[in-house]
């Protein structure tokens, strides 16, 4: 369950009645970072946008953004917190990668970072990898997308162990940043 129908799907969980599509300028974007994006996170944007799951796990805008956009430096920053973090942990971990490959899409109120680990040609088939405040293990790499994994840890409480650092409640909510 790969791609646009994922967030499809996320959409039959998640209301998308506090969604505001973004309408990113994603020539610019995909400009900036060298690279395309996952076509689920694209989707996305269009129909959620950046802001709040359930007041515990933020998703991130691509490219800086217009005054009030609370992470001013979109995914930016937190890609560096995740590289770095990386650096920090990757003894533990039990796979190996570079940690230019790491790129953030999503934070959780307990200082957790959701990334994609961009070593094939193909964003589609971007893994996510976790860089855990208190995960276990701390760095998890999932043969997921960003919807789907978004999906399975919503909606599938077994999942969500050791996944996220935070407890998540069980009624879904999402609010774009703008109406925050």
């Amino acid at each position: 369950m790969r791609g646009t129908d994922t967030v499809a799907a996320l959409a039959e969980l998640m209301p998308v009645a506090h969604g505001v599509d973004e309408r990113v300028d994603w020539g610019e974007v995909e400009a900036a970072w060298g690279t395309r994006f996952p076509s689920d996170y694209v989707r996305f944007m269009e129909v959620y946008g950046a802001g709040v799951i359930s007041d515990r796990i933020s998703i991130l805008l691509p490219a800086l953004q217009a005054d009030g956009y609370p992470y001013t430096s979109g995914l930016q920053e937190e890609t560096e917190n995740a590289r770095y973090t990386w650096e920090m942990c990757r003894d533990e971990a039990d796979f190996d990668m570079d940690p230019g490959s790491i790129v953030a899409w999503g934070v959780t109120s307990g200082a957790d970072i959701y990334c994609w680990v961009t070593t094939d040609d193909d964003p589609d088939r971007w893994p996510v990898l976790i860089c855990g405040r208190h995960t276990n293990p701390e760095m998890q790499s999932h043969p997921l997308g960003m919807a789907e994994f978004l999906f399975k840890l919503l909606g599938d409480e077994a999942f969500r162990q050791g996944k996220v650092s935070v407890v998540l409640p069980d009624e879904v909510s999402f609010v774009n940043w703008r109406n925050r």
